[in-house]
């Protein structure tokens, strides 16, 4: 395994560019809009990135959560989102109020009870007449008492089937929102959270591994055979790493070409394997099209390999695996490079691209 040091410069504060061009324009500092800006930043929708050129400065609300719409199917349903939640609160206050009835109706039964017992207890309760009427009353209380009850429990469980499909809904809402639309692994955001969870166990960062992949000389491979084949190549490059990963692994496009995978329960050895057998799988993958013929392979990785028990801390994580990237792609490409102490450190990019 080879190794290099990085004579790349610092990188520029993503974040803070995306968020001052966004400024200059006009455009309102809202999640929706900064992702937009950001996907255009990164060039890896050309066509996103010309539509909202063409809106110049002071694009409004509406020409921009068009675009969203067309790019983002989650950009699309923000009024969705908060309808299931108002709806979701809705049932769970009338679940709430069902609970109350019933209680209030258990009280009541139990005051009908109470007097029934009083009267069959007391000394003039000989008379079989009185005794009689407690028992009539008693008898109807629980009847009804009863009968309220199997409305109310049938009722309870209607809403608690209606408040799942809902839950459902939600989750789906989340689970579009943390997707990557192009290669259906999960993206920046979702790659964001996942990684700052492995420092909330003692045990998650004692086994946890973290690869950063980036597809060699991608930009001439758009340039030469345009973006809809590039994207096409993202597509299967997702494919291939997702296929020779564990089921428990998790796999994001975390940036234009470039992938993250987090490894849990994994040691050293084990993370350097799994990284270099996607790199040979991909390398002897053949990207050709089929009807003209056209080649655009090879296509390769360079990778980035650091374990969680070498940072202090999530972003400390991915800025270490970021330089033993750059570290592979200065020493010739296509190969995978470990995080040593002693490798430049100023070829680490901002993570918190997402962060709001």
């Amino acid at each position: 395994m080879q190794t290099a040091t990085s004579n790349k410069a610092p990188a520029p504060d993503i974040a803070a560019q995306i968020t001052h061009a966004m400024r200059m324009m006009g455009v309102a500092p809202i999640p929706r809009n900064y992702e937009l800006y950001y996907e255009a930043y990164l060039g890896s929708n050309q066509q996103l990135s010309k539509e909202l050129a063409a809106l110049g400065s002071r694009a409004t609300q509406e020409e921009l959560d068009a675009i969203g719409a067309q790019y983002f199917s989650h950009i699309h349903h923000p009024h969705g989102i908060e309808r299931a939640h108002n709806t979701l609160a809705a049932k769970l206050s009338e679940l709430v109020n069902l609970l109350k009835d019933e209680q209030y109706a258990l009280e009541n039964y139990n005051k009908v009870l109470d007097e029934a017992y009083l009267n069959m207890t007391s000394k003039s309760a000989a008379s079989a007449d009185i005794l009689r009427h407690a028992i009539g009353i008693l008898t109807e209380a629980t009847v009804d008492t009863m009968n309220q009850g199997k409305e109310r429990v049938q009722t309870v469980v209607q809403k608690s089937a209606e408040m799942e499909i809902i839950r459902q809904e939600l989750d789906e809402y989340k689970r579009i929102a943390n997707t990557d639309s192009l290669t259906r692994l999960a993206n920046r955001r979702a790659f964001d959270d996942a990684l700052a969870s492995v420092y909330n166990s003692e045990h998650l960062r004692n086994f946890t591994g973290l690869l950063v992949a980036d597809i060699d000389h991608f930009k001439k491979v758009n340039d030469t055979f345009g973006h809809p084949v590039g994207d096409k190549i993202l597509a299967t490059v997702a494919s291939v790493i997702r296929a020779n990963l564990r089921r428990d692994a998790f796999v994001a496009r975390t940036g234009g070409e470039e992938f993250a995978v987090i490894l849990h329960d994994i040691t050293q050895e084990e993370c350097l394997q799994t990284a270099d057998r996607i790199r040979t799988v991909l390398a002897g993958t053949p990207f050709k099209n089929s009807k003209t013929g056209v080649n655009y392979g090879p296509i390769t990785l360079s990778v980035g390999v650091c374990m969680a028990t070498e940072a202090e801390d999530p972003v400390d994580l991915y800025n270490k695996a970021d330089v033993a990237l750059y570290s592979a792609k200065n020493a010739g490409r296509n190969r995978t490079v470990l995080f040593e102490e002693g490798m430049r450190k100023d070829s680490g990019r901002n993570w918190l691209i997402y962060r709001r």
